[in-house]
């Protein structure tokens, strides 16, 4: 970590008359499977301080607990295929826009949601009302990354689930870096250029209420990085 922003980003910003850092720390390209506890001992417990924040992005947690899959091996099934069509496309990412992305909502979240959200939507929409296909398939549908070409090799052709119990995933980064004597709180954050969620956390609830405030500009970025974790350090 050389405590440089990543291109097109800033190290600092204010958030509540407070003025905090975001320090990206780069990493080697993570694989599918790859143990996150040496990842964490290699890279941040050297660069972290008692008092620090860790963010830890949800991708490299997914990646690690195998739940990256090639868009070669996932074959859509006819419903994943027609339900696609409809899904409304951004500028963002794919989402559940293509087959193959569909496909693993339909297996993470059970066919039955799956089609009820898409029914709620096509009604909802009729009346000018969008996002209810999300708010009723819920977070594990929303959270899943499909394919896009600015991301890291290989997985700008991988579909990328929601890491599994991420609470419980920060709760152990902490204490892994406890063990070095070093106190943070941790987080696994879902962050991109139009919004972000917290998705595990070891903070109060109003301190992980503040952090989409700190990242809100995206400070790691989305593409060729390889900065999955990041450091909050307030001034």
């Amino acid at each position: 970590m050389d405590g440089a922003p990543n291109e097109g980003k800033r190290l600092e910003i204010s958030v509540g008359g407070r003025e905090f850092d975001r320090i990206p720390i780069r990493t080697h390209v993570i694989a599918v499977g790859d143990d996150l506890d040496p990842v964490i001992e290699s890279y941040a417990v050297p660069a972290v301080e008692t008092g620090d924040w860790l963010f830890v992005t949800e991708k490299i947690v997914a990646i690690s607990q195998g739940r990256s899959y090639p868009v070669s091996s996932i074959h859509p099934r006819r419903l994943a295929t027609f339900l696609s069509r409809y899904v409304t496309k951004t500028s963002y990412g794919i989402g559940l826009g293509m087959p193959e992305t569909m496909e693993m909502a339909l297996r993470e979240c059970g066919t039955v949601r799956i089609v009820f959200a898409a029914g709620v939507s096509a009604v909802t929409k009729l009346f000018g009302r969008s996002g209810d296909f999300y708010r009723v398939a819920g977070e594990r549908a929303r959270g899943i990354d499909g394919p896009t070409r600015g991301t890291l090799p290989p997985y700008n052709e991988h579909v990328v689930l929601v890491p599994d119990k991420p609470d419980a995933v920060a709760a152990h980064i902490k204490q892994l870096i406890a063990a070095h004597g070093k106190n943070v709180d941790v987080f696994v954050v879902d962050i991109n250029d139009i919004g972000g969620n917290i998705l595990g956390s070891t903070a109060s609830k109003s301190v992980t209420e503040t952090l989409p405030l700190i990242l809100q500009d995206n400070p790691l970025g989305q593409g060729h990085q390889s900065t999955p974790l990041g450091i909050i350090r307030a001034r």
